[in-house]
């Protein structure tokens, strides 16, 4: 499904990531955890195609990124990739609907249908009622709902979450947690998930630290 080998990166002379590598099977959710500033959020960015290794390869349902052009780049993410992050990134003056649409809509698929799914994929995660609200008028968890929503519409291999839960009460971060692994359940779906929230990485199936620029461990957790 996923497989980084050798990744190097760096900014301004100062090396982030130091030859750091992972491999991600269908249906797996694997976290990352490390220290804040070790490089996880510019790692997960490098495996979902936001941004570049300086050296390394990223290949993803078989095809190696770096062999993209900007305009392959930006289909074959809208396509197979699914983000979510920590704020959301909803946009302000449209409803939850319309923004679980948005990336449907890029894809230039046929509208009827796309509102459809959407509808279906927002009731799955308890939002029926919240379709014409505009994000300031839902809860944080909803939000993040929402958010998970958009990431599925157009059935990713791989969703790619950074810090998903970081901006939740706990209440809504347990429900959260949960859901991603019901998405698994249910869809069959894969997550490469950076995380603070050690109870989430124990969750996992494979929990990678980050430890100078280096992914360590890597294998199954104790969760059963």
């Amino acid at each position: 499904m996923l497989e980084a080998q050798n990744i190097h990166k760096s900014y301004k002379g100062l090396q982030v990531l130091k030859g750091t590598s992972l491999s991600l099977r269908s249906s797996e959710i694997v976290s990352i955890t490390g220290k804040s500033g070790s490089g996880k959020s510019t790692f997960l960015n490098i495996l979902g195609t936001l941004d570049k290794a300086d050296t390394g390869s990223v290949i993803i349902s078989g095809q190696e990124i770096s062999r993209l052009s900007e305009k392959q780049l930006a289909k074959f993410r809208n396509e197979t990739i699914g983000f979510v992050f920590q704020f959301h990134h909803l946009l302000p003056e449209f409803t939850a609907l319309e923004n679980v649409c948005i990336p449907a809509y890029i894809q230039k698929r046929e509208k009827s249908k796309v509102i459809a799914k959407a509808k279906d994929l927002l009731d799955y995660l308890g939002l029926s009622e919240r379709l014409e609200h505009k994000p300031s008028q839902l809860s944080g968890g909803e939000q993040q709902r929402v958010a998970v929503a958009r990431s599925l519409i157009n059935d990713p291999k791989i969703i790619f979450a950074d810090e998903p839960s970081g901006n939740l009460d706990n209440a809504s971060s347990d429900e959260l947690h949960q859901l991603i692994f019901k998405l698994r359940e249910d869809f069959q779906q894969s997550f490469v998930i950076v995380t603070h929230n050690l109870e989430l990485a124990e969750m996992s199936d494979r929990n990678y630290h980050l430890v100078n620029g280096i992914l360590e461990n890597g294998e199954p957790t104790s969760k059963k």
